[in-house]
């Protein structure tokens, strides 16, 4: 049976660190880490998920701020709210909660972001260095940085050797996962849907990382025994019996993955809790650049 990896107590341990080193940074210092995150609208899931964001940040000791806009903001009046926060020297990082409603173009949002402070990593400067190498100063999106972090936790930091298959080629998970995973010496294949023979593909994967967004694509046939699997998809089925619950489920058919895999995340409970606590990393990471610290690390 699988190691089941624990990503609410890696996001914890993550969470701990960056809530020491800022107390740090504030004893030492005089800077508090300041998060800034931008809403449009009122989408339920955007709000439910920009208060977990801001609850977070207050308990790691950062200076939070949240500015929830009508749905019906002007484009420029949401370019001259990020300029403003791009020029205030108690907000380290911004982010803007995605998606946006149509009137507004999210790519011209996006790199409207200053990248010193782009903590959700999606402007292309940082996009841009991730993508020739420079992990160290690029700003990496949450979620394939903490599904990094997993696989550090099975497999260590040096992946030499290592087969990795991505299935899903977004710009928001696949593209910096492989990335990642190429900077750490795997030889990476980026699988989507029009790869040929895909089961066959991710059975010579040492390290499987599936972001695809279909509930329980890959089955535990597809899984090398003994691989590393990385579930980042969340996805709502609907109950099977009148009357019963939905449930959350990832890419992964879990239950079959396990009987196979060498270690795996779960859903939930895996890699969603750590995509806030990179957040927060990330946020402080910014805010000791300001300080002319180093970039600390998890």
């Amino acid at each position: 049976m699988a190691e089941i990896i624990d990503g609410k107590a890696v996001a914890e341990d993550v969470v701990e660190k960056v809530t020491a080193m800022t107390a740090r940074l504030v004893a030492d210092k005089g800077v508090v880490p300041g998060l800034a995150v931008v809403i449009v609208g009122e989408d339920p899931a955007s709000q439910v998920y920009v208060a977990s964001k801001g609850k977070r940040a207050k308990a790691c000791g950062f200076h939070s701020v949240q500015h929830t806009l009508d749905a019906d903001t002007a484009e420029a009046d949401l370019v001259a709210l990020i300029e403003t926060l791009n020029a205030d020297p108690a907000i380290h990082g911004i982010l803007v909660q995605l998606p946006l409603p149509p009137q507004i173009d999210s790519g011209r949002i996006i790199q409207t972001i200053a990248p010193e402070k782009d903590v959700d990593g999606f402007h292309f400067i940082n996009v841009g260095k991730l993508g020739t190498g420079e992990v160290d100063t690029a700003f990496v999106p949450c979620t394939p940085a903490g599904s990094m972090l997993l696989i550090e936790r099975v497999r260590g930091r040096d992946l030499s050797g290592l087969n990795a298959v991505v299935v899903g080629r977004s710009n928001i998970v696949g593209k910096p996962m492989a990335n990642l995973l190429l900077a750490a010496n795997c030889t990476v294949t980026v699988a989507h849907s029009r790869t040929r023979d895909l089961p066959a593909l991710c059975r010579t994967a040492d390290i499987l990382v599936a972001a695809v967004g279909r509930p329980e694509m890959i089955r535990g046939d597809w899984v090398k025994p003994g691989a590393t699997v990385i579930d980042v998809g969340i996805n709502r089925v609907a109950a099977s019996t009148p009357g019963g619950k939905a449930r959350l489920v990832g890419d992964v058919a879990f239950d079959e993955a396990s009987a196979n895999a060498g270690a795996i995340t779960p859903v939930p409970g895996g890699v969603g809790p750590m995509t806030i606590a990179l957040l927060m990393a990330n946020t402080l990471v910014s805010a000791c650049r300001s300080a002319g610290l180093p970039r600390p690390t998890f």
